[in-house]
């Protein structure tokens, strides 16, 4: 079985554990196929935190450091590895909508392989990691998973990226964490405006299997998802665990190939310099 790793953090990322060349040893000891060093990029905190106002003390700031020290680290590691690892140099890079200039300024580097286009946390809100869901009335529960779509549509048509990541990010923290009930199919005519877009623009989705290995309990998407998708016309699938990590490296990627086959898929893919490859799965 083919194995893939398109989505992980280091050390390099606020919440990342484990430094990138410890990242890349554990790839190379799973005999990863390709794997990408995805360190997170927030477009809306590109700043140092002086520069902004009503800070979260929770949240990191200052990517654009962030995302030199992951561009100057990769040369070095791309040296190390070669022969013994296809290491990719990616980003995930999220609210690209929030602050067009810092956006452009990481998609102006032309050594990049692979753009991951996030979005954890929809205008005027913190991410939903922050936010207090428990408590929140149902009808802004809902308005505020149907206004992250909407925003994800802006994102389809207006940004420059690879592959949209985990579209249902916030079943992670509404369903897994907060524990409440939320009908996602009323955000279905949404979604497939967000995939006819991608699809439009050739850009792909990933399975993004974190949710696997938490309370959640499912990949970001799940089968539906993915299948809608295919069925639109999709072609560009890529499989990523989200480890943040060394312990996490991996996991989860095989029932993604599992999902990923029941969708009809027959390839998954990595970027190399901005460029889809497929391989058989």
């Amino acid at each position: 079985m083919v194995l893939c790793d398109m989505h992980s953090h280091s050390s390099i990322s606020f919440d990342g554990k484990n430094s990138p060349a410890e990242m890349c040893e554990r790839a190379v000891q799973l005999g990863l196929s390709a794997y990408a060093l995805t360190d997170h990029v927030e477009c809306n905190f590109w700043l140092p935190r002086s520069e902004y106002e009503n800070t979260n003390d929770y949240d990191a700031y200052d990517y654009r450091s962030r995302f030199a020290m992951a561009r100057n680290t990769m040369p070095e590691l791309k040296e190390r590895y070669k022969g013994r690892l296809e290491l990719l140099f990616g980003c995930e890079l999220g609210q690209a909508t929030q602050a067009r200039s810092a956006a452009e300024e990481v998609w102006a580097a032309k050594e990049l392989d692979l753009l991951i286009g996030s979005l954890h946390q929809v205008r005027k809100h913190d991410d939903f990691y922050f936010i207090n869901l428990v408590n929140m009335p149902q009808d802004e529960l809902e308005k505020l998973l149907k206004d992250y779509y909407y925003e994800l549509v802006e994102l389809a048509c207006t940004a420059d990226f690879d592959v949209m990541g985990h579209i249902t990010y916030p079943l992670r923290y509404i369903i897994g964490e907060a524990g409440r009930s939320v009908d996602i199919s009323e955000n279905d005519e949404i979604i497939e405006q967000i995939f006819k877009e991608l699809i439009s623009r050739g850009k792909g989705i990933e399975i993004n299997t974190s949710g696997l290995r938490q309370k959640y309990g499912k990949t970001m998407p799940d089968l539906k998802y993915v299948k809608m998708y295919r069925q639109l016309g999709g072609e560009i699938l890529t499989l990523g665990s989200d480890s943040h990590c060394v312990e996490d490296l991996g996991k989860g990627i095989a029932e993604g190939i599992e999902i990923a086959k029941q969708a009809g898929f027959k390839y998954t893919a990595y970027f190399k310099q901005r460029k889809a490859q497929f391989l058989k799965l």
